[in-house]
């Protein structure tokens, strides 16, 4: 059964492997402030989280933002459910993840 925490383990699996690219190429930090530009745009009413985003991509040093994506700590996963990070994986890092945890799921 896939429980929160499965779930929030999984996501971080993720994000720390996103760190892992942001660390070779800190410029894929822009792609994420491109997927906020079309999250926006694509509605009249942008949530709260998006902006909390973009504040930390304009305002953190890589370094912290690497630590952040990094963490286990209640905001990291909080933020973790509207990451502005997809696309920075390629499909196959993502389903290797994904199979790794349905494995675990047993």
């Amino acid at each position: 059964m896939r429980t929160h925490e499965w779930i929030d383990q999984r996501s971080l699996a993720m994000d720390r492997l996103v760190a892992n690219r942001l660390r070779r190429r800190p410029d894929l930090v822009n792609r994420a402030r491109t997927v906020l530009d079309r999250w926006t745009a694509r509605t009249d009413r942008p949530l709260a989280v998006w902006d909390e985003w973009r504040t930390i991509l304009d305002t953190y040093s890589l370094d912290r933002l690497l630590d952040l994506l990094e963490s286990d700590s209640e905001e990291a996963r909080r933020l973790r459910q509207s990451s502005p990070f997809c696309g920075i994986l390629t499909p196959e890092e993502r389903l290797r993840v994904l199979k790794d945890y349905e494995t675990r799921r047993a």
